[in-house]
């Protein structure tokens, strides 16, 4: 007869299953599902153009990276971009046209000192829809919604800004991302995160301004995932 043995340290046989392996574990069945992230959805290097620019041009150093950004994350496997601030852009513009128009109308029936008020109000009010719908560093908005047992929307938002020479750092490009994942029409908070970082265009575009495509779209989806995540930094 083989010799019974005392289980004195756990009082449980090693071979039973422990509870935490029976049900999968607490982390993995109380947190949701989180949609797959852009790291997971590599860009096809058929799909990119190079992309050269002018490396004293500090907006077209930003430009090339904004239009980069988009593309990767406006991906039909990703994110659906929001065309709100083009829409507004043209219907400013047309308003401009029509503002315009009328003000020269309305010079013909009185003199144009008694016309100027018009015209300065005009002016006022579209640089004030200017300023509050455009202005600002908002590159990206997208939005996506998956299907697990319920319909989960994201939204995410993008702001880029130039950051100056400071002593004896290169200018860089900072990013602020800030991420949301809602269930049953946005009553439901899954996840919400806000992350910032920067780098120094030099980390993305070589001596001739060839922009390095792959590393900026693994540093911008490492930022997003984070977000993702409902981390804060």
């Amino acid at each position: 007869m083989a010799p019974s043995r005392k289980f004195a340290n756990s009082g449980r046989d090693p071979r039973t299953p422990s509870p935490s392996r029976l049900d999968g574990g607490s982390s993995a069945t109380s947190s949701p599902e989180r949609p797959v992230g852009p790291l997971s959805i590599p860009m096809p290097p058929e799909d990119r153009e190079v992309i050269k620019v002018n490396n004293a041009n500090l907006t077209e150093l930003k430009h090339a990276l904004d239009d980069a950004l988009k593309r990767y994350l406006g991906r039909p496997d990703l994110f659906k971009q929001s065309y709100l601030h083009t829409d507004v852009r043209l219907a400013l513009g047309w308003l401009s046209v029509f503002v315009a128009a009328g003000t020269a109308l309305y010079g013909y029936k009185v003199e144009f000192e008694e016309s100027k008020p018009l015209v300065y109000m005009a002016l006022s009010v579209i640089q004030s829809l200017y300023a509050y719908f455009i202005e600002g560093n908002i590159v990206f908005v997208g939005r996506r919604k998956t299907f697990s047992k319920r319909i989960i929307t994201e939204r995410i938002t993008i702001s880029s800004t130039t950051t100056p020479v400071k002593k004896s750092k290169p200018p860089a490009y900072s990013l602020s991302l800030h991420y949301v994942r809602s269930t049953s029409g946005g009553k439901s908070l899954l996840a919400k995160g806000k992350t910032q970082s920067h780098k120094g265009y030099n980390a993305f575009f070589d001596g001739l301004g060839t922009l390095d495509q792959e590393k900026f779209e693994q540093w911008v989806g490492g930022l997003v995932e984070q977000a993702m995540q409902g981390k804060t930094s």
